[in-house]
């Protein structure tokens, strides 16, 4: 492991192409922008035009979503490879990929998965983590996750689980606070409560993004996270916690369902970039 830049402390986008035009229209008040590693595995064409022209002008994040960091299984090296080439043309500032699994037996399946957080399970991801830095030459940042339903199995901690990973590999942290707090209210705990035992020194990247509300079978409700919708006060609030202790982190607005225009897109990024600036002042004071 070799590379550990680091993405401007600011707040950052996800890109679209249906946004490109506007995006290199003018300069933008955006700190960086993140595609999933998925969608540029091939070998060129317009994907990778756009990428590059932005490449040129903007800070990178490269967000996995296919390497089934959590299965029990060996990772697929192939896919690894395709992400290794990805990196190694457009050298992001980040790569990050999610404490999840997402493939068993060759078949992948179009969701991030939770797993049994048990001693089994923390040296299996522990090695995975290891395997994707070395391929890569670069650290990674390992995302917590959303999470519905408690598995039984479970021994460790969360928190306690994703601590652990990071002091065995050297990999950096993505904090997703509207993951922390759909999961919290899911659970019935207090997200907060997670914010105070997570290893903030570790975290190099936070994400942002909306959830909606549906009502499970028991008639109680169930926040979804959907990337689909405005950031929610309650996050934002959460958030400036979390920034008031531990200053400028690059943050990321994800909206990945019913996308807006680029005005409204690029209106979130700077709601966030003023309660990043007031909560860092905060802090600082």
């Amino acid at each position: 492991m070799s590379i550990t830049a680091n993405l401007p402390a600011r707040v950052g986008v996800g890109f679209k192409p249906r946004h490109f035009r506007d995006i290199v229209a003018a300069a933008q008040p955006i700190g960086f922008f993140e595609v999933h590693a998925e969608n540029y595995m091939g070998a060129g064409g317009p994907p990778h035009a756009q990428l590059g022209a932005l490449r040129e002008r903007y800070a990178l994040s490269v967000h996995g979503v296919g390497l089934s960091i959590g299965s029990m299984q060996p990772l697929d090296r192939e896919h690894l490879m395709r992400v290794k080439r990805l990196c190694d043309r457009y050298q992001p500032e980040s790569f990050s990929e999610h404490l999840a699994w997402s493939s068993h037996g060759g078949v992948y399946f179009n969701d991030l998965l939770p797993l049994p957080y048990t001693p089994q399970t923390l040296a299996r991801v522990a090695e995975h983590i290891d395997e994707v830095q070395t391929a890569l030459g670069r650290r990674m940042l390992l995302e917590n996750p959303a999470t519905y339903v408690g598995i039984a199995e479970c021994t460790i901690p969360e928190v306690e689980f994703l601590a652990e990973l990071s002091q065995r590999t050297g990999c950096g942290l993505l904090l997703d606070v509207n993951n922390v707090f759909v999961a919290a209210n899911n659970h019935a705990a207090k997200p907060e409560s997670y914010v105070d035992s997570f290893p903030l020194d570790r975290v190099a990247e936070i994400h942002l993004g909306g959830h909606h509300e549906e009502v499970g079978e028991d008639g109680a409700a169930l926040l979804i996270d959907s990337h689909g919708a405005p950031v929610a006060a309650a996050v934002w609030a959460l958030y400036a916690n979390v920034i008031a202790r531990t200053g400028p982190i690059a943050t990321l607005i994800e909206w990945d369902n019913d996308v807006p225009d680029w005005p409204t897109l690029r209106a979130e990024a700077v709601m966030g970039q003023t309660v990043l600036a007031g909560a860092s002042r905060a802090s600082a004071a």
